[in-house]
């Protein structure tokens, strides 16, 4: 369990860290704290005990009226202050003395979707963060993305972090052709966070999305899984939940089991970030839950 970590959202939560983590774990994930003081209750817990944490961009909430910088808008404007946006606060965790092991970032966005893509279940918080396919020429997306890949490489080096993009949903500039991973290679410092949640839920609601071709492509560039398992049926249901062994496949499950041992296979030394509501369920149910998925890793 020694690559386990867990998240943080909107706050240090000292019952969660005392219940979900556990000794062995590599560290955790924090996102959107509200309060400085719970940044510096982050930098003080972390910093006796050796554990490790990553940074879901951006660490203080309220300082955008969106969560992710849009660094692909078509709109050249919103592309220069979502950079300016993301150096800010870059500047602020160094000035802090905040020493995260990676900073992760959505990506694209915007998103670029198919036509008829059904994005009622999938969370976007304005209409700027998606586009379509038909209004983003490829071009574009190609250079704005090595554009990006060039800046977060620059950037990791310089504030000395790991530049981590989470496949948001993907479109046919990712899906059907291997650009990505031209620039993975060409900047190997920037690496993928795979979400096994949104991962399932694009293979239901589009018939032409294979994600576990999506897992094998970019396993060996993952630096971390988010780890989670919803239900999708005729609905979507128990979004985030987390993911136990008992939860059936034909009940419209994800198949976390074969998500993880296809990365696995991949790449031993991937981060497994427990991204799901521990609060639905026992300590008993999770800590079946972490044997689970520790017995599939091997």
């Amino acid at each position: 369990m020694e690559n386990f970590m867990i998240g943080m959202h909107g706050k240090f939560d000292t019952r969660k860290f005392h219940r979900d983590f556990k000794d062995s774990f590599y560290g955790i994930e924090a996102c959107l704290f509200e309060d400085e003081r719970d940044i510096e209750k982050l930098v003080s817990v972390t910093g006796k005990s050796g554990t490790k944490f990553g940074i879901h961009f951006p660490l203080r909430s309220g300082i955008s009226e969106l969560r992710d910088p849009q660094f692909l808008s078509l709109d050249e404007a919103i592309r220069i202050n979502a950079y300016k946006y993301i150096e800010e606060e870059l500047d602020y965790i160094r000035n802090k003395g905040i020493k995260p092991e990676y900073i992760l970032f959505h990506f694209p966005k915007p998103v670029i979707l198919k036509k008829y893509f059904n994005i009622d279940n999938w969370r976007f918080a304005d209409k700027s963060e998606y586009t379509y396919e038909s209004e983003y020429p490829i071009d574009e997306f190609k250079r704005n993305s090595e554009n990006l890949f060039a800046w977060l490489s620059e950037k990791g080096l310089e504030y000395n972090f790991i530049p981590v993009l989470e496949l948001d949903a993907l479109n046919k500039y990712v899906c059907k052709d291997n650009f990505l991973e031209t620039l993975l290679e060409k900047y190997q410092s920037v690496k993928i966070c795979l979400d096994t949640g949104r991962l399932h839920l694009q293979s239901k609601i589009d018939p032409d999305f294979n994600e576990r071709e999506i897992i094998l492509r970019f396993a060996k560039y993952t630096e971390v899984v988010h780890l989670w398992n919803v239900k999708v049926a005729s609905n979507l249901e128990n979004s985030h939940f987390p993911a136990l062994p008992s939860l059936k496949v034909d009940d419209g499950w994800a198949p976390i089991e074969d998500y993880l041992k296809i990365i696995i296979k991949e790449n031993k030394s991937v981060k497994i970030m427990f991204e799901h509501r521990s609060d639905l369920i026992s300590d008993e149910e999770l800590d079946s839950c972490y044997s689970w998925v520790n017995s599939i890793l091997g």
